[in-house]
């Protein structure tokens, strides 16, 4: 299946910056929803979408938001990497959109939409324009879908399809999810699964001989401090962009390990 006007793999390689994490879960929620939640913003965007095809199953680990494994985390092929403009540093990683297919109809699928789960970055190709080749490059708005969900709205050989987008509130299945890595008194912690505006813009964690300590973005949605925190429960309190606060008490008990991953509340929807 190739086209001229189709992203190849390759192709696909120079524009995705992707970066390694692990995580642990034991969920897995990896469908396309048809009914979307209300949405957080009515107006829609033009932007332009392309797709990749996983040629390799590891394809679907790694990512600039740093989920990991994205069908392990929950994600799915629900997922989209953000142009520049669009991606605010790895702030973004984690919210959702609703996108549809526009201004073609030879190859749009009239009625339908797609939403999808920011988790990873395209990156800007300055040996080309903006308008000659370099897609992700700034100020272009570009959305970056696997085939999977790309051929939901579009025929494929769209290939560089204009789309509109909104912002819309993320539905997720359990509580948000808290994966602890590090080492010592490093502490690193990746938050998924987040409901509501899906993006988390500070974090504070407690251990039972702490006070709220508020920890520094890493990457993504990779939290750290240095604080040694061993051998307590511990729990969250994450702000999201809504500017709303919510707080799970004691999510990992006494005797957490790092590599564990624990379940909190949820955000509404």
């Amino acid at each position: 299946m190739s086209s001229p006007s189709s992203i190849t793999a390759t192709a696909t390689a120079a524009l995705l910056l992707s970066l390694i994490s692990t995580v642990t879960s034991h969920y897995s929620s990896s469908t396309f929803s048809s009914s979307p939640p209300a949405p957080q913003s009515t107006l829609w965007h033009s932007a332009r979408a392309t797709y990749y095809a996983a040629s390799d199953p590891r394809d679907a680990v790694g990512g600039a938001c740093g989920y990991g494994d994205l069908v392990k985390a929950g994600y799915g092929m629900a997922t989209v990497g953000l142009s520049e403009a669009l991606f605010q540093r790895g702030q973004i990683c984690g919210a959702c959109f609703e996108l549809r297919c526009v201004d073609d109809l030879r190859w749009c699928i009239p009625g339908t939409s797609i939403i999808v789960t920011a988790t990873n970055f395209c990156a800007p190709n300055y040996g080309f324009t903006a308008e000659g080749g370099g897609r992700c490059n700034p100020p272009n708005k570009h959305f970056v879908l696997p085939i999977e969900a790309f051929e939901k709205i579009a025929i494929w050989k769209a290939g560089n399809m204009p789309v509109q987008y909104r912002r819309i509130k993320c539905r997720k299945e359990g509580g948000v999810r808290f994966t602890i890595d590090g080492s010592g008194i490093f502490v690193s912690v990746l938050i998924s699964n987040v409901g509501g505006a899906g993006d988390i813009v500070a974090v504070k964690i407690k251990g039972s001989r702490t006070g709220w300590l508020p920890m520094g973005r890493n990457w993504g949605q990779n939290w750290h401090i240095n604080s040694d925190l061993r051998n307590q429960p511990l729990s969250f309190e994450v702000t999201n962009s809504d500017g709303l606060t919510l707080t799970s008490y004691n999510v990992a008990p006494k005797n957490w390990n790092f590599g564990q991953t624990f379940e909190g509340k949820q955000f509404e929807a």
